[in-house]
């Protein structure tokens, strides 16, 4: 290690951010860099632990004491070089990644853990200004030809290893612009879209080329697919939103979140709706879903003035501490957060069961009828299930309801009914074996949500990694595409 007293020398510390007033006020990312001291400081704090467990509770495998190492050191070229060996994209996971790295930390246990992420984010940029992010695709090419359906982290990544390898890759997308929920999904405040673009760019110059508009299973037939390319690569996502079948659900004011999302994200690029207009200004606004998705509404609702800003969830408020069921070094997911968009303004209620949508005499939402619930758990503290609270209903205003409480599985119609793939007993797509990522059909292959359901961006970009691998290997009998020994020791 650079400096192998700094756990002890030096507290955690993170870039400052604008203050939530400066932040509502624009669309754009709002937290800062470290100072070089700083930097060196934080890339200091990483420990001589022997067994580096941050390193299996990366979906990546990250080789992080490694690169902190080299930031250390100052040595960004080398830090950029271990760093790129695992993550295409650290541009990405350095802004979004809600860090299984830092929960695996071995300092951690007894102190804050390394700020991985923010050194992560901070090397990818170094790189990019120095101009080591180059093409990488090899001048000769093996003559292979690979489709693959989705530009979000998973298609991408798979996209970038494959034209490293030598093949020629094509990437179908239904949008207008590439991206996935890197475009479309996450706002601008947490990830600007120049970084999106910034990253096509190098991928275009690679070799990969992008069909926009283009949804395979209507503007073209799943076979037409199998036909012209040596092999497919499935990573549409999980598209099929968890609904509320409530009481008034048909009621004008209530729309899924991610539909809300896209459509802000085109707003702030200046690009044309396409739906009718969701604003939340001047509005009593709802969120239901304690995800980041539901994260993700509350700042962009802020962003748009609205009147008031509330967010649900149906279990009971965690502790700020780790539970006794998910002890180091797993990822805690039962833990009390604060994000940044709840820093902005938020009401957030726990333990609180939606019963009805309530309209007014114009038949648009007005309320929400809710009820308190009381969880049964287990020894462990572990939810087992709820009873409402009997004297607890209540109407709360409300004219624009936000459905953030997940996805439930890729779409079947068009594509994957083309296909005739066979799904598990969620409604993903079925692999062979967890580490052949190969469907039911010959030479498809299938990565992130639409293989594994709703997930993390980190593991899509994993699970593109591994897919293309797959597939090097299946097309050329051998393949000098690394590989982890373990996808996500912890995951």
């Amino acid at each position: 290690m650079g400096n192998s007293t700094g756990f002890k020398e030096f507290q955690r510390e993170l870039p400052a951010k604008a203050t939530p007033q400066e932040r509502i006020a624009h669309n754009r990312e709002f937290v800062g860099q470290y100072a070089d001291t700083q930097l060196r400081q934080q890339s200091g704090r990483c420990m001589e632990c022997g067994i580096p467990f941050c390193h299996a509770g990366c979906p990546l495998g990250n080789i992080i004491p490694e690169f902190n190492d080299a930031v250390y050191r100052q040595d960004w070229e080398q830090a950029y070089q271990i760093l790129s060996s695992t993550n295409n994209f650290p541009e990405f996971t350095g802004r979004i990644c809600p860090a299984p790295c830092e929960s695996a930390c071995v300092l951690g246990i007894h102190a804050a853990p390394v700020a991985i992420e923010e050194i992560e984010k901070h090397i990818i940029e170094i790189a990019f200004e120095k101009g080591y992010v180059q093409p990488t695709a090899p001048i000769l090419k093996t003559g292979k030809t690979v489709a693959v359906v989705g530009s979000g982290p998973a298609g991408l990544a798979a996209s970038a290893q494959l034209v490293r390898a030598g093949h020629t890759v094509t990437v179908f997308e239904r949008d207008d612009r590439p991206g996935g929920l890197l475009r479309y999904g996450i706002p601008d405040f947490k990830l600007d879209k120049w970084v999106v673009d910034r990253r096509l760019r190098v991928l275009e110059e690679d070799g990969v080329v992008f069909r926009c508009n283009t949804e395979v299973g209507r503007d073209i037939a799943a076979a037409e697919l199998q036909q012209q390319f040596d092999a497919v690569v499935l990573a549409g996502g999980a598209l099929v939103p968890k609904d509320l079948p409530l009481p008034g659900r048909e009621l004008p004011g209530i729309h899924f979140a991610m539909d809300y999302l896209t459509q802000h994200n085109r707003r702030v690029s200046g690009l044309p709706l396409l739906e009718a207009e969701i604003q939340a200004t001047g509005l009593d606004v709802v969120v239901i879903g304690s995800g980041d998705t539901g994260s993700d509404c509350v700042g962009t609702a802020n962003r748009q003035q609205a009147r008031s800003v509330t967010q649900f969830a149906l279990m009971h408020q965690p502790a700020p501490e780790r539970p006794h069921f998910e002890p180091w070094p797993h990822y805690p997911t039962a833990m009390f957060r604060t994000s940044t968009s709840h820093e902005e303004g938020c009401q957030r209620y726990w333990g609180i069961n939606t019963k009805a949508f309530l309209g007014d005499e114009n038949g648009r939402l007005r309320a929400l009828l809710v009820t308190d619930v009381t969880w049964e758990t287990d020894v462990l503290g572990r939810r087992l299930a709820f009873a409402e609270i009997e004297g607890s209903e209540r109407e709360i205003p409300c004219q624009l309801a936000l459905l953030a409480l997940g996805f439930a599985s890729p779409r079947y119609e068009g594509l994957l009914e083309q296909l005739g793939v066979a799904l598990d007993d969620r409604g993903n797509v079925r692999t062979t074996s967890d580490a052949a990522f190969l469907t039911s059909q010959p030479n498809v292959f299938v990565a992130g949500d639409m293989r594994r359901g709703q997930s993390l961006v980190v593991w899509a970009i994993s699970e593109g990694r591994e897919a293309a691998r797959q597939v090097d290997l299946l097309l050329t009998g051998k393949t000098a595409l690394p590989s982890k020994d373990a996808v996500g020791m912890f995951g």
